[in-house]
């Protein structure tokens, strides 16, 4: 049987004062914090069972300061990816980071869980465009970290260390990021591939390209099916996206035509218009569909050993779905059907062990009973880096009071 689920009493201040002032008023009570932005990631990771406030910064969703010439903005942490796309586009500029939800989905939050899609491997991730930070730590202490150049690098990079963090060490609050031009143009090229060793003939052949993607993406399984394609009966279809000027994007497109016929693979399809941004977006929410929640694993490998553990996955869950950020190592396994939590375990356990013999790590980024989930079950086994990280933790909030046993205390 599950455990009841704790209470959570819900509070939304007003701007950054009124949350400072939350946060020293829970420091003061010892009452547990559990910052939320949109709400639209709460399956990653484990479940509190502490009853405490839940801090929503849905208000702070203000623009600070946005110097488009310097290719910076500054603005408060609850405000959307959506609009902030829509602010950033308006100067013809962008932050090319793929967050699923993005109209539910707030910058914090994204911060918080570090969450990346398919352009990560053309642009990087959000720790690459987080410049300057205030957030409030576990003393009821606003800080700040960065600033509002792109050249800073005084001291301990805390913008760096708060991403990914799930709100276990300080409240974001205010975040500057350095932003891009926005491409004149951007498309996807997908091509049917059927077999392992063809899969990774063309992967290790994207690495030589001249070209120069922006995505590179592996489907395994029903995945196509899910994104309207509508058949399975091949290994996989590799999704590579194009951006850049118009002339450039064109010439990639012939030139990667032309490698991959020259390595006997099919004609490749084009994705461009009104199939882009639909395309992307199921990409890039592939593992956050539900109710009813999925198991879905995240796997972290090298590059050339995505093929082959996206072999071992399906040999041991035949019926998984899976999205590889090939070029980046990432791997998420939807696991489809799992009658029994408890016979999810050992499974889990035995491909985590196989992942890690490869060099590489796995954990659980949703799963449809959460509050079940242990930490050794979520994260793994224990790591060399515990006792560090456990010392900072005391250090940003000496009373456990933020998010309390979300990451791994």
């Amino acid at each position: 049987m599950l455990a009841a689920a704790p209470t959570i009493e819900t509070h939304s201040p007003a701007d950054q004062a009124e949350l400072v002032a939350a946060v020293r008023e829970a420091v003061d009570e010892r009452t547990p914090l559990f910052p939320l932005g949109g709400g639209t990631a709460q399956g990653y990771g484990l479940k509190s069972r502490a009853a405490g406030r839940s801090l929503s910064l849905k208000n702070l969703a203000r623009v600070v300061d946005y110097p488009a010439r310097d290719m910076t903005v500054t603005v408060e942490a609850g405000i959307t990816l959506a609009e902030l796309a829509k602010l950033l586009d308006a100067e013809h500029q962008m932050l090319p980071i793929d967050v699923a939800q993005p109209a539910t989905a707030t910058l914090g939050g994204a911060i918080a869980v570090n969450f990346s899609g398919p352009r990560r491997y053309g642009y990087g991730t959000l720790r690459d465009y987080v410049i300057g930070i205030t957030a409030i730590d576990g003393h009821g202490t606003a800080f700040h970290a960065g600033g509002r150049v792109v050249k800073n690098v005084a001291g301990y990079d805390f913008c760096k260390l708060l991403t990914g963090s799930l709100g276990t060490l300080a409240v974001i609050t205010q975040v500057t990021l350095k932003v891009r031009p926005r491409p004149e143009t951007g498309l996807f090229l997908s091509l049917d591939v059927p077999t392992s060793q063809r899969a990774e003939a063309l992967l290790a052949g994207l690495v030589q390209s001249k070209v120069n993607p922006s995505a590179v993406e592996l489907l395994i399984g029903d995945a196509w099916k899910d994104l309207g394609n509508g058949s399975t009966e091949r290994f996989a279809t590799l999704i590579v996206g194009l951006e850049g000027t118009e002339p450039e994007v064109r010439w990639m497109v012939d030139q990667l035509r032309s490698e991959w016929q020259t390595a006997g693979a099919a004609t490749a399809n084009l994705h461009e218009g009104a199939e882009v941004e639909p395309l992307r977006a199921r990409l890039t929410s592939f593992g956050c569909e539900g109710p009813p929640a999925p198991w879905v694993l995240k796997f972290n490998v090298r590059p050339s050993c995505v093929v082959d553990t996206c072999g071992l996955i399906r040999r041991i869950f035949p019926a998984a779905s899976l999205l590889s950020h090939a070029g980046n190592g990432i791997i998420l396994a939807r696991l489809g059907d799992i009658a029994a939590h408890e016979l999810a375990k050992p499974l889990i356990g035995e491909l985590r062990q196989a992942a890690g013999a490869e060099g590489g790590q796995a954990v659980v980024w949703n799963c449809p009973a959460p509050e079940d989930l242990t930490r050794q079950l979520a994260w793994g086994p224990a790591r060399d880096d515990d006792a560090m990280m456990r010392r900072l933790k005391t250090q940003f909030d000496p009373h456990g009071l933020l998010n309390p046993g979300r990451y791994l205390f």
